[in-house]
């Protein structure tokens, strides 16, 4: 028997409405299943952009180019490397702070912007302490104090007892006011009883240059920025800053050699992100940055340019040693009463 015209058509009704709701049901599930698969995709799945806060030849340019290269090679994506110099790093550290935490943006923090700049700038726009995801510590920068090769002392010894001889009428260069350079300079000077007086620059270059041409006295710059020109012989080095001599300048004797003991000073240079980070990205992060700094090549490299590489095992445990070395830095920038005019 054939269904009259009003079941018919009531029977089709529901089986539209039947279709509607299953499609109804199915397209949520589907949009989740889609999102989720978006989620999963492997990473990174598009370039990822470096922030570095000095300018390109600094020592903390040049190890971002390296790293970035060694990780595009491993991830299979470009590590493009955007250098926004100023403040001391706390220019990229504000950008980076506000950057979407996807694993698309990363810095490289270091001593200055990290653990320095909070303590010496009263308007920061970004918390040290709360708007960074650790990823991995990547190198030791040790510092030379360096002068010109006219200069008549033969070691920092003399330097000193020079400077103490006549206070306030020598100089020195460091990269800007609050900087490591100008902090590791005023804690020497501290401990020998010297004054001179300070001229801060916005990089190494410049600075370096004006001592070859004998318009400013002495720097205590990294080691990285400042090695090729002690090689060349247009600097003279009188002494580094670690407490062993350095392989690439094993006649320059510490600074703790030279009646200063247990004197260790320098600054770290390190892979982080903006905090909320998918921790499986932050953790993969630092796994292949590990593995690039293990290879023996990089870590020569890194050795002839004068860094000394450093890692980390886990981001936790390089979160333990930023908020270290941000009570520590605090702690001379208090000393020495440091502020920037920002």
């Amino acid at each position: 028997m054939r269904n009259p015209p009003v079941l018919a058509f009531a029977l089709a009704r529901r089986r539209t409405l039947a279709a509607a709701l299953a499609l109804a049901t199915a397209a949520p599930l589907w949009a989740a299943s889609t999102t989720a698969q978006a989620q999963d995709a492997p990473y990174p799945a598009k370039p990822v952009t470096i922030l570095v806060g000095f300018p390109p030849g600094t020592a903390t340019d040049t190890v971002a180019r390296m790293l970035s290269e060694r990780l595009a090679q491993r991830m299979g994506q470009q590590f493009i490397v955007e250098n926004k110099p100023g403040a001391g790093g706390s220019i990229a550290a504000g950008l980076g702070a506000r950057a979407k935490p996807d694993g698309y943006t990363l810095m490289i923090g270091a001593s200055a912007p990290q653990a320095i700049n909070p303590h010496v700038y009263r308007n920061l726009n970004y918390d040290a302490r709360k708007d960074f995801a650790p990823i991995g510590l990547i190198t030791w920068l040790p510092y030379l104090f360096v002068v010109s090769p006219n200069n008549p002392a033969r070691d920092l010894k003399g330097f000193l007892a020079a400077a103490k001889a006549k206070p306030d009428q020598l100089t020195y260069a460091t990269t800007g006011i609050g900087t490591t350079s100008h902090l590791v300079t005023a804690v020497l000077l501290s401990k020998a009883g010297a004054t001179m007086v300070h001229v801060p620059y916005k990089g190494s270059s410049q600075g370096q240059t004006d001592i070859v041409g004998g318009r400013t006295t002495a720097t205590f710059d990294t080691m990285v920025s400042s090695l090729a020109m002690v090689k060349s012989g247009r600097l003279k080095a009188l002494a580094v800053s670690t407490p062993e001599r350095v392989a690439m300048l094993p006649d320059v004797p510490t600074v703790a050699e030279q009646g200063f003991p247990g004197f260790d000073m320098g600054a770290w240079l390190g892979l982080i992100a903006p905090a909320g980070i998918p921790p499986a990205i932050q953790d993969r992060l630092a796994r292949e940055m590990n593995a690039v700094l293990a290879d023996t090549a990089v870590r020569d490299k890194l050795g002839d340019l004068g860094a000394q590489v450093r890692t980390t095992p886990t981001p936790a445990a390089f979160g333990a040693m930023m908020k270290s070395e941000y009570d520590s830095w605090g702690a001379i920038v208090s000393e020495f009463n440091v502020k920037a005019t920002d």
